[in-house]
């Protein structure tokens, strides 16, 4: 990862975002839903054969259970750069850490991506963490995700997929914005609120923001069959199964 992108993520989730994560749940409903919709797309996909996992941005655990939870056949290796996110998500799911079910590791996506050898993972999964990279790592880690993944391997993302329509696009956002300062507003956390407006913009800078299109040509170009499970505004979740 470079210096800047390794800074920038700093940035975001090492200081009150990462501390307190789970605000994400009231601010965005989707999330939640599509951590669950994760669960349940991977346990359909293989219920009875043993699954090698890898979640690239576990964060505090919130698609991590689901995943766990809906699938007894699953073990992960789940990934995230922020200490104080893995250390919620180690607490969370003490039971499943105790049992052998997952192991969290501090590590950049990409890095722990090149370090697994070819055709080795079952199913690799995400849960809007993919659409923080910056375009052209972004790009990097997808083609690291088709080399590891066995033939035949799920890769399930949910995830802001940006509409293509640019001003659709642009009123979303503002109305993300309104309903986010009414939030914080309502539970005086305006302090908090700063901090993922700075993210947000960050989100939706022209090297960050993933367009839906072209994201899932970007997976078709690199030999995945892609199907739309699911989209309500940017909020999608994509399968991607590996020839």
């Amino acid at each position: 990862m470079s210096a800047r992108h390794e800074t920038l993520q700093d940035n975001l989730f090492t200081g009150k975002i990462g501390a307190e994560y789970d605000f994400l749940r009231l601010m965005c409903p989707n999330h939640a839903l599509l951590a669950k919709r994760l669960g349940e797309t991977v346990a359909a996909w293989k219920p009875d054969a043993p699954l090698k996992g890898f979640e690239i941005g576990c964060g505090t655990g919130v698609s991590t259970l689901p995943l766990l939870a809906a699938c007894d056949n699953l073990t992960l290796t789940a990934v995230d750069a922020a200490p104080a996110m893995l250390d919620q998500a180690r607490e969370n799911l003490a039971d499943y850490v105790k049992a052998g079910r997952v192991d969290f590791k501090q590590a950049d996506a990409l890095d722990a991506l090149k370090a697994l050898p070819n055709d080795s993972v079952d199913v690799v999964a995400s849960n809007y963490a993919i659409h923080n990279f910056p375009d052209d790592y972004r790009s990097r880690a997808l083609a690291e995700i088709h080399r590891v993944l066995k033939p035949g391997g799920l890769f399930v993302n949910g995830d802001r997929y940006a509409m293509d329509d640019r001003a659709a696009h642009l009123l979303d956002t503002q109305e993300t914005v309104r309903r986010w300062f009414k939030l914080f507003r309502e539970i005086d956390r305006l302090d908090l609120l700063e901090d993922w407006v700075v993210h947000f913009y960050s989100d939706e800078s022209p090297d960050h923001v993933m367009y839906f299109t072209p994201s899932i040509e970007k997976l078709k170009a690199l030999g995945f069959t892609v199907t739309v499970a699911y989209r309500e505004g940017v909020d999608t979740l994509v399968k991607a199964v590996k020839a």
